[in-house]
């Protein structure tokens, strides 16, 4: 029974914050704070699957003006979660593709998010020199998802480097945005699903860097990334 109250209740919200959502974007057109208004909207939706999200943010985080934010993508959850900690003026970068998904892509697009072609390596690389034209022209910071796709319970994969390129392309720290393990961890007829904790960390400047240090890159934000997650499952297993 509670899972079908929680169905019915998600799609209206869908069908209202689409709808909201869209005439936002036509009357905030040029606005840099689309996709944060939409993430204001989505967030309080973690407690209709009973999940209580604690989010902290690094305070050197708090003083950088433009950045590429990455982050660990588990499941559809994400964005009832990560939308606790998106921050002023950024836009995320995903497939082409979902803008042809119903409701959810329309609005995407809408946004004003990024969209790029993943199937495709030279379009994927020309694109991503499109993206840092763009930062430097509009002061926007991006959000992507260096695994590429939702990793659905099967650990971390492998990070693309689009993003690492685009830090140091665009001379722009990355940070790291980390949400603990949230596989399976919400049952749809649970009243109560526990604890989730989101924690932006520290910037990583990338002054001085070239595409030669990309690889190391990749490697350090991996570690650390992992090794945070750990540490928050750990707080929340303490917990309780």
């Amino acid at each position: 029974m509670i899972a079908l109250v929680r169905l019915v209740v998600l799609v209206l919200l869908i069908l209202l914050v689409t709808a909201g959502g869209l005439i936002m974007s036509l009357l905030l057109a040029f606005s840099k704070d689309r996709v944060y208004y939409i993430a204001k909207a989505f967030a309080p939706v973690a407690r209709l699957f009973g999940l209580r999200v604690e989010k902290h943010v690094s305070y050197k985080a708090y003083d950088v003006a433009q950045a590429v934010y990455i982050a660990n993508h588990q499941n559809n959850f994400d964005l009832f979660t990560f939308s606790h900690v998106v921050p002023h003026h950024t836009v995320t970068v995903g497939k082409s593709t979902l803008k042809w998904l119903p409701f959810f892509g329309w609005l995407y697009w809408a946004t004003g998010n990024f969209l790029i072609e993943r199937n495709d390596r030279d379009k994927a690389i020309a694109t991503i020199k499109q993206i840092v034209s763009k930062m430097r022209a509009s002061g926007l910071s991006i959000w992507m998802f260096p695994e590429g796709t939702r990793s659905r319970g099967r650990g971390w994969l492998p990070f693309k480097r689009g993003a690492f390129h685009a830090a140091i392309q665009a001379g722009v720290p990355i940070i790291p945005v980390v949400c603990s393990s949230t596989h399976e961890q919400v049952k749809w007829n649970r009243l109560r699903n526990g604890t989730v904790k989101v924690e932006v960390m520290d910037p990583i400047f990338t002054e001085g860097l070239t595409e030669q240090d990309v690889a190391q890159l990749v490697k350090q934000c991996e570690t650390l990334m992992h090794a945070k997650q750990l540490e928050l499952d750990q707080a929340i297993e303490q917990a309780e």
